[in-house]
C-alpha cells in the first residue's frame, strides 16, 4: 500500500502542478481567450482546414431572440450552446420536433417560448466563464457513429484527447448517461473510459471515481472495444492543437456518421478526470515528451506520442484510479 501511494504521487499530475507547470507555461493568455470563445475557435479551426460542425446561426443580443426562435423554428434538429461556456453548462441538443416543441436528446420537449428564454439566459452570461454577456451559437446537430453510439444513453460521445507541444499522450472515450442529461461531460455524470493510444482499444471506465465495467444505464461492456478511426482521431487532435496555437490543451473529437472526425471544441484547462479513465499518471509522458526532441511533422508527433504511451514495465505497474 506505501509503495502504491507513493507511486501515485510521483506519477499523478494534480490542479497546482498542472497550472503552474503546464498552463502558465505553455498556454499563451492570447490563446487562452481565444479557445475561451467557440465562435474564436471555429474560425481558427477552418482557417486551417480542420473539420468541425457546421455552423447554423449567431445570435448576440437580446433584441434577436425572437428573431432566432423564428428561425429555429423551422429547423428539424440542432445544438444551441454558449459562446464562452465551459464544462457542457447551457448547451441543448435538440434531436428532432413534437407538434410545436423542441424535443432534446433526453427525451424531454421544450417549447419555443422555453427556448428563447434560455437564449436570454445565455446572452446574460448565466453561463459563460466569469459571467460575462455571451452569444449563443447554434450549431449542426453530430450524428454519431454507430459503434460509439451504441455505448452512449441519448446522445453523442466524444473522445477526449490531451496533447502537449503539440504530441497526443492520453485519451478518454466519454460517453453521456441518463444522469448527464444526453451529454459527455464526466462531471455532469457522464462515463470516462481509458483509451490506449497505440491501439485505439478502450480498457477502464470510470464513473467519477468509481471503477465500473459495464455503461451504468446501458449494461453494455466498455472494455477492450475498438475505437473506429482512430489514426485520423490522433491526427485530428494534433491538427487542432496546431490551430489554436495552444502547447497544453484538450481536444474533444466527435466521431459524426456522416462525415467522419470533427473537432468538436477545445479545452485550455483540460481536467484530470483522464488519469483515472486510464488508471495511469500523467508526469511521466509530460516529462517523456517535455524532454524530447518534439518534430514538427505531425504525423511524426502522433507517432512519438504512440510510441511513448507504450505500458511502463511490470515492476513499476501505473497507478490504480478510485
Amino acid at each position: 500500500m506505501i509503495a502504491r501511494l507513493r507511486r501515485l504521487r510521483t506519477q499523478v499530475l494534480g490542479l497546482n502542478r498542472r497550472n503552474h507547470g503546464y498552463l502558465f507555461r505553455w498556454n499563451p493568455r492570447d490563446r487562452h481567450r481565444l479557445v475561451d470563445d467557440k465562435l474564436a475557435t471555429k474560425a481558427a479551426l477552418a482557417a486551417h482546414g480542420v473539420p468541425a460542425p457546421a455552423l447554423y446561426d449567431v445570435c448576440d443580443a437580446q433584441w434577436g431572440v425572437r428573431a432566432l426562435g423564428a428561425r429555429l423554428a423551422v429547423r428539424h434538429d440542432f445544438v444551441v450552446k454558449p459562446a464562452r461556456g465551459a464544462g457542457g453548462a447551457g448547451i441543448v441538443v435538440v434531436v428532432g420536433r413534437r407538434d410545436e416543441g423542441f424535443v432534446k436528446a433526453s427525451g424531454a420537449v421544450l417549447h419555443r417560448r422555453e427556448l428563447e428564454a434560455h437564449a436570454c439566459d445565455v446572452l446574460a452570461g448565466t453561463y459563460s466563464v466569469g459571467g460575462r454577456d455571451d452569444a449563443l451559437l447554434v450549431e449542426e446537430r453530430v450524428r454519431a457513429d454507430p459503434v460509439l453510439g451504441a455505448l452512449a444513453y441519448r446522445g453523442v460521445p466524444d473522445v477526449r484527447i490531451l496533447v502537449f507541444r503539440g504530441v497526443p499522450v492520453l485519451a478518454m472515450l466519454r460517453l453521456p448517461t441518463r444522469r448527464s442529461d444526453g451529454r459527455a461531460n464526466l462531471h455532469l455524470g457522464g462515463v470516462g473510459v481509458g483509451v490506449d493510444l497505440a491501439s485505439g482499444r478502450t480498457t477502464d471506465a470510470v464513473v467519477g471515481r468509481r471503477l465500473v465495467a459495464a455503461h451504468p444505464d446501458l449494461g453494455r461492456p466498455l472494455r477492450g472495444l475498438l475505437v473506429p478511426e482512430w489514426d485520423e482521431m490522433l491526427a485530428l487532435a494534433v491538427r487542432a492543437a496546431d490551430a489554436v496555437g495552444l502547447g497544453f490543451v484538450g481536444v474533444d473529437v466527435v466521431l459524426d456518421a456522416r462525415r467522419g472526425p470533427l473537432v468538436l471544441e477545445l479545452n485550455a484547462r483540460p481536467g484530470l478526470a483522464i488519469q483515472l479513465a486510464n488508471r495511469r499518471g500523467l508526469r511521466p509522458l509530460l516529462d517523456a515528451v517535455g524532454d524530447a526532441n518534439v518534430p514538427a511533422d505531425p504525423a511524426a508527433r502522433v507517432a512519438l506520442g504512440r510510441a511513448l504511451s507504450a505500458p511502463p514495465s511490470p515492476a513499476s505497474p501505473p497507478p490504480a484510479g478510485s
